[in-house]
Order: C-alpha cells, then structure tokens, then sequence
C-alpha cells in the first residue's frame, strides 16, 4: 500500500499545475517563482478590488460615480481629493466666483460632493474647480470631466458640462469585428485633412473613411483621442483621460464616426495612454489636490526621465480605479472596439527600460520590474474582455518581456497582439547599411518570422514614429528628393523605378509573413513625401507637415498611385484568404546568392527575387507538387512594374526523383529583378 502523502490535496494540486506560459517554453523554467508570483499577485488585487462588488467589471465604474452628472434631481459632482481642505465649483454659472452654493462637502475617505438643482447648471456651461489645501489653492479641472475645451482667444482649457437633451442614438449596434487577419490602418484625426490646420471627427468620417474602407482595411487605430494641451505631443502627454478631444469636434461627433466605421465593418483601436501623463497642473492630473502624490510617485520616481511627464503610481487602489475605468468607459461610453497601449516598456521597469539592452532572459526577472504595474495591465486586460469579448489589446513594447501577449489564464499578461518594433528598424537598418545585393533572403526571412509562438503580433513596415521629423518614412529613405521632380508617369528616374519597386516588396514580404496583423500609417501605403512635424515654435507653428496631400494619390498623371493601388491589392489579397494570419509559413526557398526568397502559407506561395539587376528564367523552387497560377505581382504595369510576368501561365511542378517522394517537386518560374510574385495553388476540381 502507497504511503500517504503529508502534503494536503488543494497544496499538492496547486503545486503540480505548472502555467501554460511556462510549459509551452521550458527556457522559462528557471524564472517559474518570478512569474507564478506576478500571476498570484493580480490575483490578489483583484480580489482586493473585489470585494464589496462582484467582478472588476462591477468595479471599474468610477466614472459612473465621480464627475458631473445629471440625475432626476438636477445635478451631482463628486471629486476625490484627499489633501483638499475645500472644493468650490466655478465657472459661467458662477461668474467665476467661489459662491458658497457651489462648495463641496467631503462625505468621507477623500471624497467631496455637490448637489445642485437643474438650473444651476447648463448644459455648455464652463467650469473647474478651485481647490483649496494645506498652505495654497489653484483651479483644476475635475479628474473626470468628460468634456474638456481650450478658448480660443486665452488659450486656457476648462471642462464643460455636456449632457445633450437628446443622446447619441447608435446605428451599427452588436457589431462585431472580422479581423481575422487584422489589418490596421494608423491615423491621427488632426492631420487626415489636406488643408493646413485641425482636421475634425466629421471630416474623417466623410472624406478618410470611405478611403480606408476601399483600401481593404478591417480596422483604423486611432491616435490622440484623449485630451492633451499641446497638440505637436502627438496626444502623448495626456491631461484628460475621460474627455475626447475637442479640437476635432464634439463627443457625439467621435461617435458618429466609430459607428460609421462600425457600418463598413471596420473595427475602431484607440490609442490609450496609461503609461504616464503630462506635468501640467492647470490642465492636468499633476497636484490636483495640492499633493505630489495622490495620482503619481511622490519620490523620486515621480517624473518620467525621458518623457518630461508623470509617472502612475499602480500600487495604489485609487489610481487601479481611475485607469480600469477610463478602460471601461471608452469601451462603453464611444464603442471602441480595444486599445493599443502606448509606452508599455515604460511600465514594466524601474528604470523604463532606458539603456537596457535585453539580451537575456534573465534580464525579464532580475528584480528591476515593476510588478504593480504588470498587475495592472494584467487586470486591465482581463477587464477590457470581460466587458468586451471581441475587444482587442495591443502592446507598444520593445523589451520583449515573454508572456506579455499570452492570455492571462495561462500565466500571461493579457494582450492579445504585441507591437513587431524589431521590424521597422531592421528595414531602416537595411537600407541605410546594406547595398542592394546584399539584401539577403536568409536574414530577412529570420527577422520577419522571429518570434514567440505563443504570441500573436502585429508586423509593420512603419507607423508613425519612422514619419516624424528627425526619422524618415521608406519612401523618403528610398527617393529622397527625387519625389520632387520625378514622379510623374513616363519618367524613367531609376531611383524612382528603384524605390517604388522595393517599397512593394519590403510591404508584400512583411504583410505576407504576420502570424497575428498588420499595421500601415495613413498615406504611407502610397508613399507620402516628406515627414510629419506639427505646429511649433521651431517652424513657425506651421501645419504645412500636419497633414495629408491626398491629391497626389488622386492624380492620375502621379506614380503615387502605383503605390495605392499594389498596397490595395495585397491587402485585399491577404484580407481574402481567412485566418490567413494562422497558417503556417513554410520556407520553400532562400539563396543569399541570387537574393531569392519564398515561402508558402496555406495554397499560396510568396516568391522575391531582391537582387537589383538579376532577372532569372526557369528558376526553380522545390514546392508542393501540382498546378499553379499567378495571382498578384508587383510587376503589374498598373503598380509601376514592366508587365514581365505573364499571369496567364500556368505553372505545373517538374518532378524529380530525389524530392517527388517526398511531396515536393520543381515549381520554375520567370522572376524579374526587384519584382515578388503570388501564385496559387489550383485545387482538382471535386468528382460528382
């Protein structure tokens, strides 16, 4: 008979569960206390959270209970404000006057109120807060005011009460997104407009939207929604986390058009920023009660060493309440369909990953991570797919962290995608370090399939970051001034021939090889000139950079409009064949020498030929044996390419002795030089 084991049974189960993160890599193995740890801790703390509600989603409604709201009585606001000895509400209603009607009485642990009559308040009226503490006062504006304007003529922000009489009546209701692939297109609603200012909600509803659509994109990820005082930060240094921005229109209009896109099928990504917040104090979350500490670090690790921000301080149940609903309410409150988060790597290190070079897994569990923090995305994304199923998350992070894309259940942190950031400084690095002939296959092949196979990602050529001033998009680096004098149809520039052909295929060989999605920035998919720089002091706060030239797309007589259409049909293309993103990239073929690449992915095979003046005939590539047709190729006339491929050839496989018994045989094709082709393979027709 088996000795009985001194173990009790619940200790002995728990112990003998090991979390799928770690069993899918056993390089993980050493770090299993590290990771088993961070994963009991968000356990933990949501339980904390928890407890007098059922569920984070019960829980995540400070927004519900703190701000201005109407209610069948007339008003109510509430702040909380722990270092505030005194809270008088000011604003049109009030000449800007502390009255004594509009003061706040705290109701205890921190929190203030105010109950007014209908008539107290209007809707559009101006307003803050005056806010008194220990030795000073300053007016702020409430933590969650929902509508946040800047006058025009003072430049001074202050929130506005905002409750319409009718409320924004949904259309696209229940719509859920089909993104299998995702196909991203990033864009900034200030800057889609071609005219030299503020491009609104409207405009991008009416005039970009129908654009992307035909592009074949299934979602837009939007920047800059929240409201931030200096528009050239990008919407990065975020004062106001409830309240849309209003230089591009009212909260009705931003909804007007996440439901347009909603009714083309077009899932809606906001950018949001819980990494960190402006220092502003007037404007922002920085010593809204007069402490250093109340939303932020008081000590040293208060402002961000590279951000000139402020950093949250995740260790506080107050701040977890504030962020898990700014999640909630952007998803409830506006429909959006998931978030990217911005400056994850910032998040998860003491020292925000600045100067950290990541070589190892050790450098994931040295102890220098923040915990808290990771205990908050974790939280967060399990919230966000409790609130919404379909909801998607995507990280902005560059450490590599394992586990930060694997579900939360399985030892993860949650998110469903990560950033691919290796990708668009790998092709910078390309094509300023290596001559064309030396672009090979081998190294391209592993950096655009190198990654976690537990963990989707999202691959791109560039996003905004590779447009900004001071970087330069693929198509500056590839033609640089030329742009200006040689893109007319009929020129023969061969720099020009040059670049449009490669930015086809570096787009064609990094959308073909995702295992999760794919993300362009507005205007790159037809090579936009010149960078993005915002108004500022520096160039005589212009908007002549702050937008989009669309009428070079539109112009027939261009070549951008080569660019357009190949990126539309490689995106439809990929956009056709479901789950495209799942089937297994399987390399058919890569020489170094002659700069041939391919490799196949369920019936389609993805041929490059980069070498820059090296056209092979009959060239052979072991693939699976049958027929094949040419389905797309970026040698098309129409994409700027010659018309060397004849796509009405079909291809059938060549045995061969040594490789027929092993399913593969002979696939010879044509291959120009600079030139990627598509083919598919032809399925026998079903016998009746």
């Amino acid at each position: 008979m088996a000795k009985k084991s001194s173990t009790p049974k619940s200790a002995r189960k728990k112990a003998a569960r090991v979390l799928p993160l770690i069993k899918n890599d056993p390089w993980l193995e050493p770090f299993a206390d590290a990771i088993n740890g961070r994963h009991e801790q968000a356990k933990l703390k949501e339980a904390d959270l928890t407890q007098a509600c059922h569920s984070l989603v019960d829980f995540a409604n400070a927004h519900q209970y703190f701000g201005l709201h109407r209610d069948k009585d007339g008003w109510v606001f509430r702040e909380w404000a722990p270092n505030a000895t005194g809270i008088t509400l000011i604003g049109d209603f009030s000449g800007w006057k502390e009255l004594a009607k509009y003061q706040l009485a705290p109701i205890g642990d921190g929190v203030w109120e105010i109950r007014l009559r209908p008539d107290d308040i209007h809707h559009g009226d101006l307003y803050k807060m005056m806010v008194h503490w220990p030795g000073g006062d300053g007016e702020r504006i409430p933590a969650y005011a929902t509508r946040v304007v800047q006058d025009e003529k003072t430049a001074i922000f202050s929130a506005q009460a905002w409750q319409p009489d009718t409320p924004y009546e949904w259309k696209a209701i229940d719509f859920e997104p089909d993104t299998k692939p995702l196909l991203i297109y990033e864009c900034h609603i200030g800057m889609a407009q071609e005219k030299e200012g503020v491009g609104t909600y409207d405009e991008f509803r009416l005039n970009v939207l129908p654009r992307i659509a035909a592009d074949g994109y299934n979602a837009i990820q939007i920047m800059a929604i929240q409201e931030h005082p200096y528009y050239g930060s990008f919407g990065y240094h975020v004062s106001n986390f409830f309240a849309p921005s209003s230089r591009f229109g009212t909260p009705e209009e931003l909804k007007a058009l996440i439901d347009a896109a909603h009714a083309a099928g077009i899932a809606v990504i906001m950018d949001i920023v819980h990494s960190h917040a402006v220092k502003n104090e007037m404007e922002g979350l920085g010593r809204l009660d007069g402490s250093y500490d109340q939303y932020f670090y008081g000590d040293g690790r208060r402002e961000h060493p590279a951000w000139d921000s402020l950093c949250f301080d995740y260790g506080k149940n107050e701040v977890l309440h504030f962020l898990l609903s700014n999640c909630k309410y952007w998803l409830d409150e506006f429909h959006f369909d998931g978030f990217r988060f911005d400056g994850v790597t910032s998040m998860l290190y003491y020292n925000h990953g600045l100067g950290q070079a990541f070589g190892g897994y050790e450098d994931y569990y040295n102890g220098g991570q923040d915990t808290n923090a990771i205990t908050y995305l974790t939280l967060a994304n399990k919230l966000i797919h409790q609130v919404k199923p379909h909801a998607i998350t995507i990280a902005e992070e560059m450490s590599g962290m394992p586990g930060l894309a694997v579900p939360v259940k399985d030892g993860g942190i949650g998110f469903d995608y990560r950033m691919a950031m290796g990708i668009p400084d790998y092709w910078i690095k390309m094509l300023k370090e290596k001559k064309d002939e030396d672009w090979h296959p081998t190294s391209i092949f592993w950096e655009l399939t190198n990654r976690r196979a537990d963990e989707k990602t999202i691959s791109y050529v560039e996003s905004h970051d590779q447009a900004l001033v001071g970087d330069k998009t693929v198509i500056f680096r590839l033609i640089d001034k030329d742009m200006y004098w040689h893109m007319m149809k009929g020129d023969d520039s061969p720099v020009v021939a040059r670049g449009i052909a490669l930015h086809k295929m570096i787009r064609l060989v990094t959308l073909a090889s995702i295992n999760g999605g794919y993300l362009n920035f507005m205007g790159n998919e037809f090579g936009h000139p010149e960078w993005i720089d915002f108004p500022r002091e520096g160039n005589g706060w212009s908007y002549k950079y702050a937008r989009r030239q669309w009428d070079l797309v539109d112009r027939d007589e261009l070549q951008y409009v080569y660019l357009q259409d190949f990126d539309n049909a490689m995106v439809h293309l990929v956009a056709g064949i479901y789950n495209f993103q799942s089937l297994p990239v399987q390399k058919l073929w890569e020489k170094d020498g002659d700069n041939v690449l391919a490799f196949m992915r369920g019936d389609y095979v993805f041929v490059f030929n980069f070498h820059p003046f090296k056209s092979f005939e009959g060239y052979g590539i072991l693939a699976p044996a049958g027929k094949y047709k040419t389905v797309l190729t970026t040698d098309r006339p129409e994409f700027g390419g010659y018309g060397n491929v004849d796509e009405g050839v079909e291809h059938l496989t060549i045995a061969d002795p040594l490789y027929t018994p092993h399913g593969v045989e002979w696939l010879k094709l044509y291959i120009p030089s600079r030139t990627a082709i598509v083919l598919k393979k032809m399925r026998a027709p079903r016998k009746k």
